[in-house]
C-alpha cells in the first residue's frame, strides 16, 4: 500500500470524524442561536469559502439555463429545505438520533430513483431498504404497535428526504458539470435562498443571537471546515481510493456523533440508538454492496 493510499485513508477518516462531531457542535450552537439564522450564517460562510476557492482555481464554466434549473432543485431541496428541517429538528432531538436518521439517505435515494427514474430495485437494494427502515423505526421509537415519533425526529426525517431528493438533481448535473462546480454553484444559490428564510424567522419569532466571540468562531469554523474544506478532502479521498471504498467510511459519523454527544453534551446512549444504528448502516451496506459476477469457466475443445 503506497503512502498516498495511506494518506487518503487518513483523510477520509478525519473527514468522517469531523462530520460526526458536527452534529453535537450544531446542537450546542442551537442553545445560543435561532435555528434558521444559525443555518443561514453557517452556509453563507461556507459559500464565501467556496467562492474564494473558485477565484483561486479559475476556469469554471458558467452554468447553462438547463443546468441552472437543476441547480435550483439542489439549492431548494439540498440547502433551503434540508438545512431548515435539519436545524429545526436538531433543536428538538438528540445529535445521535439526527445522525442515524440522516444515514438513511442512501436508501431513500434508491427508493426515489425507483419511483422517479423507474430504476430496477434489486433484491439487495430491497433488503437493504427494509433493514434500514427497521433501524429508523427503532431509533424514533415504537410503542404498543404504533409509531411514536417526536417533532424533532420528524423534521430530521424531512431533512433526510430533502437531501435525497437533491441528489436526484445532482445526478442530472454531473452529466455536464464536474462535482467541484456543482458544489460551489449549488451552495451559493442555497445561501441566497436561506437569507429570506432567516428573515421570515426573525419576523415571526425573533432571533436569538449570541454575542460570544468564541461561539461565533465555532460557528464560522463549522461552516468553513466541516462543510467547506472537508468536502474537498472527501473528494480527494474518493479520487484516490474509489467511491465504493470511500462510502464505507460513511458508517463512522453516526457513532462519532453518539459518542461525542455523550461525552460533550451528556446525552444518554440509548439501546434503541445502538440497535437502530446497526440496522441502518447494515441496510446501507447491503444495498450498496457490489454484485459479484459469476466466473464462467471456458473449457477448451481442442483435442489432446
Amino acid at each position: 500500500m503506497s503512502f498516498g493510499f495511506n494518506k487518503a485513508f487518513i483523510s477520509l477518516f478525519l473527514v468522517t470524524v469531523l462530520w460526526g462531531f458536527n452534529f453535537p457542535i450544531s446542537a450546542y450552537l442551537l442553545g445560543h442561536f435561532s435555528p434558521v439564522f444559525l443555518s443561514t450564517v453557517r452556509i453563507c460562510f461556507t459559500s464565501l469559502f467556496l467562492i474564494g476557492v473558485a477565484f483561486i482555481h479559475k476556469g469554471m464554466k458558467f452554468p447553462t439555463s438547463t443546468e441552472w434549473k437543476y441547480l435550483a432543485g439542489v439549492g431548494i431541496f439540498g440547502t433551503l429545505l434540508n438545512q431548515t428541517f435539519y436545524f429545526t429538528g436538531l433543536n428538538h432531538t438528540t445529535p445521535g438520533n439526527a445522525s442515524l436518521i440522516i444515514a438513511m439517505s442512501p436508501i431513500a435515494t434508491i427508493i426515489l430513483e425507483r419511483i422517479v427514474f423507474k430504476e430496477k430495485l434489486t433484491g439487495k437494494k430491497a433488503a437493504g431498504a427494509v433493514i434500514s427502515l427497521a433501524g429508523v423505526f427503532s431509533i424514533i421509537g415504537i410503542s404498543q404497535g404504533s409509531l411514536g415519533i417526536s417533532w424533532g425526529d420528524f423534521n430530521i426525517v424531512l431533512a433526510m428526504v430533502s437531501l435525497s431528493v437533491s441528489l436526484l438533481f445532482v445526478r442530472g448535473l454531473t452529466k455536464t458539470m464536474n462535482s467541484f462546480a456543482v458544489t460551489i454553484f449549488s451552495t451559493v444559490l442555497g445561501s441566497a435562498l436561506m437569507i429570506p428564510a432567516a428573515g421570515v424567522e426573525g419576523l415571526i419569532s425573533g432571533w436569538e443571537i449570541s454575542h460570544s466571540p468564541l461561539l461565533w468562531v465555532l460557528l464560522i469554523s463549522a461552516g468553513v471546515i466541516a462543510q467547506g474544506l472537508a468536502g474537498f478532502w472527501w473528494n480527494n479521498g474518493i479520487a484516490s481510493v474509489g467511491a465504493g471504498t470511500a462510502a464505507m467510511f460513511m458508517n463512522i459519523p453516526p457513532f462519532i456523533a453518539i459518542l461525542a454527544s455523550h461525552f460533550v453534551l451528556g446525552d444518554e446512549i440509548l439501546l434503541s440508538q445502538i440497535i437502530g444504528g446497526v440496522l441502518v448502516l447494515l441496510g446501507v451496506f447491503i444495498a450498496n454492496m457490489p454484485s459479484v459476477k459469476p466466473v464462467i469457466e471456458i473449457k477448451s475443445t481442442k483435442s489432446i
